[in-house]
């Protein structure tokens, strides 16, 4: 098992795995290394807040690894073809149906929509993966893997469609908890009398009227079935087996079920060793839905004034396992957090500046502030990345030094751990010219006097108050639960 020693500390990460369905210490193929694939979008639409909150799951899950000293190869594919609506395998092209309404190519949909997905990676501040591979650019690994299939029993041709057969793969629902006699035509499973059972699925698909399609040894008119496309270039680029593979929750069934019964099949190798997914996100404590209006983009975060710090706070605060909700209201409430946090770095930074040449006058109740801080933090992340007890240790630091600074020497090591921090969460602001405004305490007072001038009914007062701070950077909200600023 791989871990690092910080200070006499050893660090062990422990995650849930979905395929085991229990906590495992993690352990790398190889030593230091972590091969990680992530599932990416399907390119067919702007990506929505609820799918970055899987994406950035995976982000931070990547940044924890490279805190604990790992070197982590990265690859986050982009499906640029053959994911079918209503993840089946009958019906149109995601991508090919975005083209119709936008009376356009596929090439130009999924080529556009790239373009803004990785656009908003960077404006969340992700760490970019070492490779975002095509779907259609690994046609001939696709191609080899299907052949091998058909060759070892597991796959069969009907005319020019490709079939994985499930009932050979004894391990097929492991993951899921499916049972393969329990799977009927129906749901997520279409009926096609081609198939030799209902939940069979397709390596390889033939239809005249597919727009995107290869002329190969399979057959004319061809394109690759969705679960193919990830084993594919999962071996491309990290190889036979792999350390990690993430997505959301709708990932688990079919996709992820899918992909180990190929990959396995073909190689005779376990294909990850362990298998993550992110909970939904939820709006308004419900799903998110085209009709109700509440398919959020990053444009949509920005027009209501938001920025996207804010919201990478507001999908990483809670556990990658567990729902989370998301609301304009919350969203207003992560910016207090982020703003409290801000004043936890001006607060570490001014004990550094004043202590200037001095490291004396730490005390060692100074150091079991930090050591608390740091312990709690890494702790809470070490057990499957639980982010709510991360933060709180943070929360809880800041209440720590509110009342008394830390010394020179202290301060300097927390300012230290503050900034390995930000290497994991990526939403701290260290450059003192973006903190203007005062520290939240002070704010905070201006806020309090202004609510008593308002109840004294001395609106003059409150108003000059209120220009202040506007002048300081910071607005105010009121609403009948109160009053909430921001900068």
């Amino acid at each position: 098992m791989h871990v690092e020693l910080t200070e006499d500390r050893v660090l062990t990460f422990v995650v849930y795995n979905t395929r085991s369905h229990t906590k495992e210490p993690f352990e790398t193929i190889e030593d230091g290394v972590v091969r990680m694939y992530n599932c990416g979008p399907t390119v067919y639409n702007r990506q929505h807040i609820g799918n970055f909150r899987s994406f950035l799951f995976a982000d931070i899950l990547r940044r924890w690894l490279e805190y604990l000293g790992y070197e982590v190869r990265q690859v986050m594919n982009i499906t640029d073809v053959g994911h079918l609506l209503h993840d089946a395998d009958e019906g149109e092209d995601k991508i090919e149906a975005q083209a119709r309404r936008e009376e356009t190519d596929p090439k130009q949909i999924s080529e556009g929509y790239t373009r803004d997905f990785l656009a908003d990676l960077e404006a969340l501040g992700f760490r970019e993966a070492e490779i975002y591979p095509r779907a259609t650019d690994h046609i001939p690994e696709m191609l080899e893997i299907i052949q091998a299939l058909i060759e070892k029993g597991y796959a069969y041709q009907v005319g020019g469609n490709v079939y994985y057969d499930v009932s050979k793969f004894e391990r097929y629902g492991e993951l899921s908890g499916n049972r393969v006699e329990d799977l009927e035509a129906g749901a997520r499973i279409e009926v096609n009398t081609e198939k030799r059972h209902p939940a069979d699925f397709a390596l390889w698909k033939c239809d005249p009227k597919h727009l995107m399609k290869w002329d190969t040894v399979l057959g004319a008119d061809g394109f690759p079935g969705w679960h193919i496309e990830c084993s594919a270039m999962a071996r491309k680029h990290l190889g036979d087996q792999i350390d990690i593979h993430t997505g959301g929750e709708d990932n688990v069934f079919p996709h992820h079920e899918c992909e180990i019964a190929q990959s396995e099949a073909f190689t005779g190798k376990t294909f990850a060793s362990y298998w993550m997914h992110a909970k939904f996100l939820q709006v308004d404590g419900g799903k998110m839905s085209k009709s109700l209006g509440n398919v959020y983009t990053l444009d949509d975060i920005e027009e209501r004034g938001f920025s996207e710090r804010a919201l990478r706070y507001s999908l990483i605060r809670g556990h990658y396992r567990q729902p989370l909700n998301f609301t304009w209201s919350i969203l207003k409430e992560s910016e207090s957090a982020l703003a409290k946090l801000d004043d936890l770095v001006v607060r570490v930074q001014e004990s550094v500046e004043a202590g200037g040449e001095s490291v004396a006058d730490s005390t060692s109740r100074d150091r079991e502030i930090l050591d608390a801080a740091r312990d709690k933090f890494e702790a809470a992340l070490n057990d499957d990345l639980a982010m709510p007890q991360a933060l709180a240790a943070l929360f809880e630091f800041r209440t720590a030094i509110e009342k008394e600074p830390l010394g020179a020497e202290a301060a300097a090591d927390a300012l230290a751990f503050l900034e390995r921090v930000h290497g994991v969460l990526g939403v701290l602001e260290f450059e003192r010219d973006e903190l203007d405004g005062g520290t939240v305490a002070e704010i905070e007072k201006l806020v309090a006097a202004r609510t008593a001038a308002r109840d004294a009914k001395d609106w003059g007062g409150a108003d000059r108050i209120r220009d202040q701070l506007l002048e300081m950077g910071i607005t105010l909200e009121d609403s009948a639960d109160g009053v909430t600023w921001r900068r």
